[in-house]
Order: structure tokens, then C-alpha cells, then sequence
């Protein structure tokens, strides 16, 4: 069973800074591009930031020079470094593994960052 593990949300000021974890465990298809997508009350789900296999890095202008995403292939792990958080980067926030094969992705169940003014 293909299970997206996510650590690192939670509560703070603004100006802050949180690192969140997701490792991806348990899939049978390589693991290609992974990511951050966050969700905030009354949006639609967006992407943060991703990362291919091969360090190829995309992120939302919104996000650009404050968040960092990194990974380690051998663990199948992704990682947000996010910096200098504003209130309007409250939102849970979503892992997605997309596999080599097309169509097959995955997502974890989210973890809720807040922050606060």
C-alpha cells in the first residue's frame, strides 16, 4: 500500500519559518516529480512547489525566493524549507508523488500550516 507520510505543519507568526517532510513508501512505479500543493479555505488547490528526479525545481510566484523544495531520492522524500511565512500562506498543505507511468500519482492527507499576524 503507497503511503505519503507528511511531518512539519503547524502554528506561526509571520515572519516565521517551517519546514515540512513527506516520505513516499510502498509504491511498486518509480517516483518521478514530487511536490507541495496547498489548499486554503474557499480555494482551489495549487501548486507550491515541485521537484524532479533530477533536481529540476518549479514554484508558484507567490513563493518564489521564500520557499525552498528539496529532495532525497534514496528515500523517496520531499522537503519545503518555508521562510518568511505570511498569513496568506495559511493553508493545508498537500504532498504529490507523481509516478513514471502517466496518470498514476499520489497524495498524502495533508498537514495545516497557520500563520498568523
Amino acid at each position: 500500500q503507497v503511503q505519503l507520510v507528511e511531518s512539519g505543519g503547524g502554528l506561526v507568526q509571520a515572519g516565521g519559518s517551517l519546514r515540512l517532510s513527506c516520505a513516499c513508501s510502498g509504491s511498486r512505479i518509480s517516483i518521478n516529480s514530487m511536490g507541495w500543493y496547498r489548499q486554503a479555505p474557499g480555494k482551489q488547490r495549487e501548486l507550491v512547489a515541485a521537484i524532479t528526479r533530477g533536481g529540476s525545481t518549479n514554484y508558484a510566484d507567490s513563493v518564489k525566493g521564500r520557499f525552498t523544495i528539496s529532495r532525497d531520492n534514496a528515500k523517496n522524500t520531499v522537503y519545503l524549507q518555508m521562510n518568511t511565512l505570511k498569513p496568506e500562506d495559511t493553508a493545508d498543505y498537500y504532498c504529490n508523488a507523481e509516478t513514471t507511468l502517466p496518470g498514476i500519482r499520489y497524495w498524502g492527507k495533508g498537514t495545516l500550516v497557520t500563520v498568523s499576524s
